[in-house]
């Protein structure tokens, strides 16, 4: 195995810096007039007849601010721009909260996304440590709107959707939302100093680990409205973009990442004594996705999704999940030391270097299919550069920090 691949190695770090650097050259193209974030082409030019979507810009906004502290020329520039854009046009003024997105002609698109709001949270808190203009009004307004809508303080756990004008809130309740809200979360809990952030983390961490402990460590998707799992759901559709059938690996594998976390800032915090069986959870939680999805029908790469046995069900090669593979096994291998953990994450970088960096265009290629070819059913273009950027700065981050926070401490 190349000494690039391998963690803590110069090589390796080298690797990472310079990916980092051409993720964020690649894009640059993102703000609209308004600030909100045009849909990425597969060489980083705007798409824009695309809808501008509320948790895409977000997810710009929180990068560039990376980028900022980072000392990226031009960062500065493209945060604030998305930041605007989270202040300007995707901001709903009559209800309060934020549109999904808007069209290419300016039409709403309808409901309102508890993702999409985690994700503003998590822009804002991003924006607010680089010092970007408007982020602290940013953030104000994202934490009052998500407390009001979204947050169930006797549930502990969050709701999914509502209607446009918060009048009607859907019965579905998904985990997936939930899982970038301890993102949010943790992140608010650093930037703002503020220790309820991050017990509502854990306590939606909690929720979250019984479940996948009922079910072998893969972690359910889909639940009624009062919490009940629904495994079944869309089993006769099982590649629905929004809703997938069974269990999905890479959500395990974040999961496992966040989990430790937020063990390791709640020791620190004096909230958690022993975070020891978190970490042995996550590692249950991280051991078990990648057994089920790594190489598992004959090619490289880490299937989307697997009933309820481990077996593949959609073979595709998504690029987030490879993201959070390689973040997670290098932040395991940091707290536990197992080898095993170093070896993972230098597989994963060896295939990414080799089947998903796109060498000639930029970028990573963000769907393959079982064969380690492109395709673009879910995810034409490359929309965003939020998963492949955190990527590169995660493995030598601190594990009990939030991405952000890290590094304006550095």
């Amino acid at each position: 195995m190349e000494n690039k691949y391998k963690i803590d190695t110069n090589e390796n770090k080298a690797f990472l810096h310079e990916n980092a650097q051409a993720l964020l050259n690649f894009g640059r193209q993102f703000p609209s007039p308004g600030g909100g974030s045009f849909y990425l082409s597969d060489d980083g030019t705007p798409w824009k007849d695309h809808i501008r979507e509320t948790w895409i810009t977000s997810r710009m906004a929180h990068v560039y601010s990376i980028g900022t502290m980072q000392g990226d020329a031009g960062s500065r520039e493209l945060a604030a721009a998305a930041v605007k854009g989270l202040l300007g046009e995707l901001k709903d003024k009559e209800h309060g909260g934020w549109y999904a997105g808007l069209t290419s002609d300016n039409a709403v698109v309808d409901g309102k996304q508890c993702y999409a709001h985690a994700f503003v949270i998590l822009a804002a808190t991003s924006a607010y440590l680089a010092g970007i203009d408007g982020a602290k009004e940013l953030l104000d307004d994202a934490l009052r709107t998500y407390d009001t809508f979204f947050w169930n303080e006797e549930e502990g756990l969050s709701c999914d959707t509502w209607n446009t004008e918060f009048t009607v809130c859907d019965d579905y309740r998904g985990l997936n939302a939930n899982m970038h809200t301890v993102e949010a979360f943790l992140a608010a809990a650093d930037a703002l100093h503020d220790e309820k952030y991050r017990v509502r983390a854990g306590r939606i961490i909690d929720r979250v680990l019984k479940w996948a402990e009922e079910n072998s460590w893969r972690i359910p998707e889909h639940f009624t409205s009062d919490w009940r799992p629904e495994l079944e759901k869309n089993k006769e559709t099982p590649d629905d973009p929004f809703k997938p059938y069974g269990a999905t690996p890479g959500h395990g594998i974040e999961w496992s990442r966040l989990i430790v976390q937020w063990a390791e800032s709640s020791r620190k915090a004096g909230s958690l004594g022993d975070p020891g069986a978190y970490i042995e959870a996550a590692c249950r939680l991280y051991d078990r996705a990648v057994q089920d999805a790594w190489n598992a029908d004959g090619a490289r790469g880490l299937v989307y999704t697997t009933d309820w046995n481990g077996r593949p069900v959609v073979h595709d090669r998504m690029h987030w999940t490879l993201a959070e593979a390689i973040n997670t096994s290098a932040v395991l291998y940091r707290v536990t030391n197992n080898a095993k953990y170093a070896e993972d994450y230098a597989a994963f970088l060896k295939y990414l270097d080799e089947e998903v960096l796109d060498h000639t265009c930029g970028s990573w290629f963000h769907q393959l299919d079982e064969h380690n070819q492109l395709k673009k059913t879910v995810w034409p273009g490359k929309p965003d550069i939020y998963h492949a950027f955190q990527a590169m700065i995660i493995p030598y981050g601190k594990v009990e920090v939030s991405i952000a926070a890290g590094v304006k401490e550095l």
